[in-house]
């Protein structure tokens, strides 16, 4: 693998490296959203919302097209949402081995 590609793939996971932009995309994969609604959904602020919006759109996680003066967002690539899966198993599975550690240590 060439430094290059790691780049490119560092990006991309610094793109989602924050719990904002992570609900974002959460929110993006049930289907594709208005600014507004998205920003309503989330409880955000408009300023902080794009923000977030604007580094998931320049790491290429997210799209977004106008259709009048609405402004949707999507996923760039539906493949997102496996990943997001893949990562929710990971997550539960280091949280279970956590639990079951804290269990023993508390029986000690």
């Amino acid at each position: 693998m060439t430094q290059e590609l790691r780049r490119f793939k560092a990006a991309i996971f610094q793109g989602l490296a924050h719990p904002t932009r992570i609900a974002i995309v959460e929110a993006l994969a049930e289907r594709e959203l208005p600014a507004g609604k998205l920003i309503e959904k989330l409880e955000l602020e408009q300023a902080n919302a794009s923000q977030h919006l604007a580094v998931l759109r320049a790491r290429q996680v997210v799209v977004n097209r106008k259709e009048g003066n609405q402004v949707y967002y999507s996923l760039r690539d539906p493949v997102l949402k496996e990943i997001l899966a893949l990562l929710r198993e990971y997550f539960y599975s280091q949280l279970s081995e956590s639990a079951t550690l804290l269990k023993e240590i508390k029986k000690k």
